[in-house]
Order: C-alpha cells, then sequence, then structure tokens
C-alpha cells in the first residue's frame, strides 16, 4: 500500500495538484527498488529486535511487494504512470474495476489466513487466483470491445478513441465508449456465455471555441483543462446540465448514461485562477437500483 502514499501530495491552492502525482512517480517501474528500500527502512528500525530476517531480506520482499502494486494498478482504469520519468503515459489495460471486492476479498482472505495456519500454500492459492481473475478480466476486454466495434458497424460509425472498461465491483457489466464524427457514444454490455448490448447515451465532445468561448488562451484555466485532458484521456464534454463544468465521459455509475463522477468547475470571472475539482458521485438509491438492475438484467 505504500505506493499510494501519493495521496498526500495535494494543494489547497490548486486543486488538479492531485491529479497530476497520484499513481506518478512512486508506481513507476523504475521507482519499485527505491520503495521497497524506504519500506524495508521502516520494517527494520520498527521490528529489527524481532525478526529473523536481514536488511537484504526484508528489502528484496519489500520490494517484491512494493511492485505489485503499480502493476495491479495499471490493471484498472483509471492509468498509472508507470514508465515515469521517461514519458507521462497513462497506462490502463482495463481488465479489472479499481474498486472489486470480488477480487479483493478472496486474496486478503487467503493471506490472512497463510498468517493464522503458517501454510504455504494458503498465498500461492492468493496468487492463483489473483492470475485467473485478472486473465478473465482479459477475455472480458476482448469480447467486449469486439461487441463495441460490432455496434458501431451497426450504426454506420467508425468508431475512434476507443475504450471498454469493467463497471464497478464485477466483470459482467463492461462500459463501452468510442467517439464518432464529434460526438461520444456511451453504451454497455453485459457478457457471461451470451452477450447483450444496452443502448446509451451520446454526447459531443469537448470543443473549446464553440462551448467555451469566453476563454482566454493564456488563462490558468486553459492549462487546468489540458492538465485534466491529460489525465482522462482526452475523453472531455460540457455537463448536460452545467455549461461551465467539464466533465470526464469515462466514469459514470450506470456504464450506459453520461453521468460524471467528476468534472472541473470553471468560472468566466475568474479564469485565471485554478478550476475546482467536483466530485459528484451519486448515493441515490435510485442509482443503485438502476445499475443492479442492469448487472444482473432484472426488469425495473
Amino acid at each position: 500500500m505504500a505506493p499510494d502514499l501519493d495521496i498526500f501530495i495535494k494543494s489547497d491552492e490548486d486543486p488538479l495538484l492531485f491529479l497530476d502525482f497520484h499513481r506518478q512517480f512512486t508506481h513507476s517501474l523504475i521507482f519499485i527498488p527505491i520503495g521497497g528500500l524506504l519500506v524495508a527502512t521502516l520494517f527494520n528500525a520498527l521490528f529489527h529486535k524481532i525478526t529473523p530476517l536481514t536488511f537484504r531480506q526484508t528489502w528484496l520482499y519489500a520490494t517484491l511487494g512494493y511492485a505489485t502494486h503499480g502493476l495491479l494498478d495499471g490493471c484498472t482504469s483509471y492509468g498509472t504512470q508507470l514508465l515515469w520519468p521517461f514519458t507521462d503515459q497513462r497506462f490502463a489495460w482495463n481488465n479489472v474495476s479499481i474498486v472489486d471486492p470480488l477480487f479483493t476479498l478472496p486474496i486478503l482472505t487467503l493471506s490472512a489466513l497463510s498468517l493464522i495456519r503458517k501454510k504455504s500454500w494458503f498465498p500461492r492459492a492468493a496468487l492463483l487466483y489473483a492470475l485467473f481473475y485478472l486473465s478473465i478480466g482479459l477475455v472480458q476486454n476482448h469480447r467486449a470491445e469486439n461487441l463495441l466495434f460490432e455496434l458501431a458497424q451497426q450504426r454506420g460509425h467508425q468508431a475512434s478513441q476507443v475504450t471498454v472498461k469493467p463497471s464497478f465491483g464485477n466483470l459482467v457489466l463492461w462500459k463501452l465508449i468510442y467517439e464518432h464524427d464529434g460526438r461520444y457514444y456511451v453504451d454497455a454490455a453485459r457478457i457471461l456465455v451470451d452477450s447483450d448490448i444496452i443502448s446509451g447515451q451520446s454526447i459531443e465532445k469537448l470543443n473549446l471555441e464553440k462551448h467555451l468561448p469566453w476563454l482566454q488562451a493564456d488563462s490558468i484555466h486553459t492549462r487546468d483543462i489540458e492538465r485534466f485532458r491529460w489525465y482522462s484521456d482526452d475523453y472531455l464534454t460540457i455537463h448536460p446540465q452545467n455549461r461551465e463544468m467539464v466533465i470526464d465521459v469515462r466514469y459514470s455509475m450506470i456504464p450506459n448514461e453520461i453521468k460524471p463522477l467528476w468534472g472541473i468547475l470553471l468560472n468566466p470571472k475568474s479564469q485565471h485562477q485554478h478550476v475546482e475539482f467536483i466530485h459528484t458521485r451519486s448515493k441515490e438509491s435510485q442509482d443503485q437500483k438502476r445499475f443492479l438492475s442492469l448487472l444482473f438484467n432484472l426488469t425495473e
């Protein structure tokens, strides 16, 4: 968990600073032995009197553990700068949800049992389960992408800027996003033995000159929009109900809807100040029921 200490890199004056640094250098492949060394140093300082391990052994095991973090984060859709500082590209293989209890809980349970029972086959089973689950996610990702291209072809669209990602907590219900002719199309797919498409919504891609004609090219707002564009992999649009809010199309509670989880709030009168980062996570029971009905194919 040590790489996620980067969440403390933030600023009240610059609300987007945490986007620049979360999953950056602490998650980079080149930083792994350094992160392992820092963790090992802390462990050695706290437990050197009771551990049977040498410092070199502690460093080795800490480094192996540290290495799993960035690679697992790369399997999600958030984006991880694995090759920092050589590139700021955010890697996202989209084969597991950012939050998925079906992945996490069995691994935690087997790991806890390994400590209690002192049996080596528990952590081995945890490792095999993790690899199996992530492999299923790769297969599902491939199936979802095929469905997306089939759907676009049926509509007579030339799909570009394609993304498929699992919805929260499962590998069954997938979000499908593609761009065609300056619009984003957002749909969902339920993928089991058979698959079915759940048609969704579309929205125009962000065009600064059209949607934000008041925006000054040399303003801090403009620079912040470009930072947010990099973070969201250019999946930007204007909020349907708030013309001064730029949103990330990739994330929504309901996978076939454009109802963002977050965005940046602009202020035409203060565009030489930083934008405001807004969380819009829905806590409405109706949204939760809607999500479950899509996941389990229930009649609403």
